[in-house]
């Protein structure tokens, strides 16, 4: 007895994801995915798992080493509670064997309400990061970063890409 053409089709579709699904990322995919993985932990104030992506000759376009950045860290998370990262975009700007940049567009807020400023996208602040990357051994390490705030005609959602329109 022949199977049904139905089941032939999805084992057919579901094979053609395979190779895909148990592929590594590769590594554009896993610069990028540092963002949303710094996003991440900004919001628990996990200040430990954001040293743990930095360089050891990390330093930051004002000269603050990996542990003057740790301490900006616990000062910023105790100052402001409940912070809330909103990416609104991400994007890689340069990509080597060995080293990357990425640029990312965030929203950040802070205070009562997470769960609604999060999901409302809601922010107070909006930021332009650029993150130098250098790889070391499987891993991408942050080795500069610089930021400044973003005026409301700078920031370019995603569906805005390749059109003139900015928000």
């Amino acid at each position: 007895m022949r199977p049904p053409a139905a089941v032939i089709a999805l084992s057919l579709a579901a094979a053609s994801f395979l190779p895909t699904a148990c592929r590594k990322p590769t590594d554009r995919e896993q610069v990028l995915s540092l963002v949303s993985v710094l996003a991440r932990a900004a919001e628990k104030d996990d200040t430990e798992q954001i040293l743990e992506l930095l360089d050891p000759a990390y330093v930051d376009f004002e000269g603050r080493s990996k542990p003057a950045t740790g301490d900006m860290l616990e000062k910023y998370f105790s100052r402001y509670p409940a912070i809330v990262v909103n990416i609104l975009r991400s994007e890689v700007e340069e990509m080597g064997p060995q080293e990357a940049v990425v640029a990312a567009d965030v929203a950040l807020s802070s205070g009562a309400a997470k769960v609604l400023r999060k999901l409302a996208q809601l922010s107070l602040s909006n930021h332009r990061f650029r993150i130098k990357l250098r790889k070391s051994g499987q891993d991408w390490l942050i080795a500069f970063a610089e930021w400044r705030p973003l005026e409301a005609g700078e920031i370019i959602l995603p569906q805005d890409k390749g059109t003139a329109g900015a928000v």
